[in-house]
């Protein structure tokens, strides 16, 4: 459920005990201030923020909770997959707990879903648990990483297998930041909000395809209406599932193979073409085994295309994806579990595609 107040877009996330709001609302960074002596009886915040986002975006943020009376320290670690590790995290904890951080002290994460996850990740296990807001300024981050409360990082192994789940407290997002985004990480939020729609909503998938133009032109009123519509999906399903033992598992449509895909990529691909290309394989997968008619795949691959995301070309060893995919975290008994579209808006858990299915489908991407 979205409630609109004149231009503000505020979407609940309702978890018992970590009941929370994301508010959507271009210019809102101008707001922080305000919206931190709602959340927080400390006078110190800390921010976690990256080296490509601080420059462009932390005095927006940072200003405003100055200028309310607050004392803000900042982390910064370098940008990119390839840091999202242990090492960068313990720097996070050397700059946070040296500047005196609190168990009051809130994390505001400033950055795109590689900040959020660490940043998170810091705020549950710093001091056992401190308060932790999300400051989404990627695409991806705002309709994804940002709400359901999963932080952590990489493991040479794969991909998000270290981590926590710790819900944030609030969720502030000003789609004006989006400007500044290169084309290629605004793509990559095109993907989950595709994915989305391909799991819940055949009605916005349609909508989708007839307004993807204006989001490709960052038309910030669009960009705005296109968050808080993800937004309110993602928020609905992990209300009904928190923990990932069931229904969340539908967020990882595309997200089986797209995480093997990125990790033996070395992550060339970015996040958001390799799930547009574990889409692509997982429709492939779902038309095989006739659980969707060709027209429905090629509606999904189609929409994929037009976002500027790869669906073919692939010329990785697909062993090599194959292997990484039995050490999905989502593996259960031993039996890898796909999510696969039954019709626009609506996807099952399958356990019992065998394996050369899976392979077959992943050969399409070449």
């Amino acid at each position: 459920m979205i409630s609109d107040d004149a231009t503000l877009r505020t979407v609940p996330v309702n978890i018992p005990g970590f009941e929370y709001s994301v508010l959507v609302r271009v210019g809102v960074l101008a707001d922080a201030g305000t919206l931190m002596k709602r959340l927080t009886r400390s006078r110190k915040v800390a921010v976690v923020t990256d080296s490509n986002v601080g420059p462009l975006h932390a005095d927006k943020l940072e200003g405003p909770i100055r200028a309310a009376g607050f004392e803000v320290v900042r982390a910064t670690v370098p940008a990119g997959e390839d840091h999202k590790t242990l090492r960068d995290v313990e720097a996070i904890f050397d700059q946070l707990l040296s500047a005196g951080l609190e168990r009051t002290t809130p994390i505001l994460a400033l950055g795109g879903g590689v900040v959020g996850d660490m940043a998170g990740f810091v705020a549950a296990t710093a001091l056992r648990g401190v308060p932790f807001v999300q400051v989404p300024t990627t695409l991806l981050a705002m309709v994804d990483a940002s709400v359901g409360g999963k932080t952590g990082v990489n493991h040479k192994v794969g991909k998000n297998l270290i981590g926590a789940f710790h819900q944030p407290k609030e969720v502030i997002i000003d789609p004006s930041v989006l400007t500044t985004l290169p084309d290629r990480e605004l793509r990559g939020g095109l993907a989950e909000c595709i994915k989305h729609d391909v799991i819940r909503d055949a009605a916005g998938f349609a909508k989708l395809e007839e307004h993807l133009p204006r989001a490709l032109a960052k038309d910030v009123a669009y960009l705005a209406e296109l968050v808080a519509h993800n937004v309110a999906i993602k928020a609905d399903v992990v209300e009904s599932d928190p923990y990932e033992h069931g229904e969340r598992a539908h967020l990882n449509f595309g997200h089986t193979y797209g995480h093997a895909i990125e990790g033996v990529s070395g992550y060339a691909y970015s996040h958001g073409e390799a799930v547009g290309l574990g889409m692509v394989a997982a429709a492939q997968l779902a038309a095989d085994l006739g659980m969707i008619d060709a027209a429905t795949r090629d509606r999904i691959a189609a929409l994929i295309a037009r976002a500027g995301l790869p669906t073919r070309g692939v010329t990785l060893d697909l062993d090599a994806v194959q292997e990484a995919m039995s050490f999905d975290k989502k593996v259960a008994g031993g039996r890898l579990r796909l999510i696969l579209p039954t019709r626009l808006g609506q996807v099952v858990i399958r356990d019992d595609v065998p394996a050369d299915a899976v392979r077959a489908a992943m050969e399409t991407l070449r």
